[in-house]
């Protein structure tokens, strides 16, 4: 596939976040510049191996990151990066090339500020481990719960971005949690967000991963929910409200059997209202901060079509 309309090469960056990646970066720098790509930036987290020599002698601008983490790479790489356009790709081989021109023509044509790559899309069998899969699938699905919009892969590592939305990206995060959070950005900031299909393929054998499923699975899964305070207050409330009022309830009917049976529980009693007043109030609380959360992306929007005009 095509770019559609006229772009020179060296309006993009390649932008390569790495960690221990000699296994792969060298060919991944290559197949960029085979496309006509050589404005490619390696962001490099401390790499114990020759990731940056390699980068280097490939032709490749290597920055050393000050801090730790994959979520640190990137907010340090953004506030180098000031080219029109650029595509962030992880830097151990399971993403290819030539799908660049596909993470990039929704950004050129104006129909997006950020473009998502779906692996879903096409993935080789070996590419994902069950566990991945399901992860990957669950975590998508408490994103679209949580936010309202149905992404496909919110935690793919091959995106396409404008100049307007990397400058409009207020990042924190530190670690793997980092794809999650700009797509909650992007979300919170109403920008257009494409997902495009790519082919995902399976890792290099001599390429490890540095994702722990199940750890860092939980970090992402925290990080959805925790975000979902600021953006879907009515939904983090919400939780906490039906789980203590379930509970209440499931103690109620505790209370109620055993009062049938001749015996009152009086502190049992106690805790049922307590929980069930507690969880009514947490709806209470959700609902009010949605209002406010709704009265303050009205105001923004209003701002933001002043500051277009």
């Amino acid at each position: 596939m095509e770019i559609q309309v006229p772009l020179d090469k060296n309006d993009v960056c390649i932008l390569i976040p790495t960690l221990n990646e000699e296994a792969t970066i060298k060919q991944l720098i290559e197949d960029f510049q085979a496309e006509g790509f050589e404005n490619i930036l390696v962001i490099d987290g401390h790499s114990r191996d020759r990731t940056r020599q390699l980068a280097e002698e490939s032709g490749a601008r290597v920055v050393v990151q000050e801090g730790k983490g994959k979520g640190q790479a990137v907010q340090e790489a953004f506030q180098l990066i000031e080219d029109p356009y650029t595509v962030m790709i992880d830097g151990d081989g399971t993403y290819l090339a030539s799908d660049i021109y596909t993470v990039l023509n929704p950004l050129i044509e104006g129909h997006a500020d950020q473009t998502i790559g779906n692996r879903f899309a096409n993935f080789e069998p070996e590419a994902f481990t069950k566990l991945n899969l399901t992860g990957n699938k669950v975590l998508n699905k408490l994103f679209g719960l949580a936010y309202g919009v149905w992404l496909e892969d919110i935690l793919t590592g091959y995106r396409g971005f404008n100049k307007r939305s990397i400058k409009g990206l207020n990042l924190n995060e530190m670690g793997f949690e980092i794809e999650t959070e700009i797509t909650v950005e992007s979300v919170k900031h109403e920008m257009k967000v494409e997902v495009v299909p790519i082919t995902y393929v399976a890792r290099h054998s001599s390429a490890d991963t540095k994702l722990n499923p199940m750890r860092d699975g939980f970090k992402i899964g925290k990080t959805i929910f925790r975000m979902a305070r600021l953006h879907n207050p009515m939904f983090y409330f919400g939780i906490f409200g039906s789980l203590l009022t379930l509970s209440g309830i499931v103690v109620g009917v505790y209370v109620v059997n055993e009062w049938l049976s001749g015996v009152t529980r009086i502190p049992m009693t106690i805790l049922t209202a307590l929980l069930i007043m507690t969880g009514i109030q947490m709806f209470i609380f959700g609902m009010l901060s949605d209002l406010v959360v709704s009265l303050h992306r009205e105001t923004m929007r209003m701002m933001r079509k002043n500051n277009e005009r």
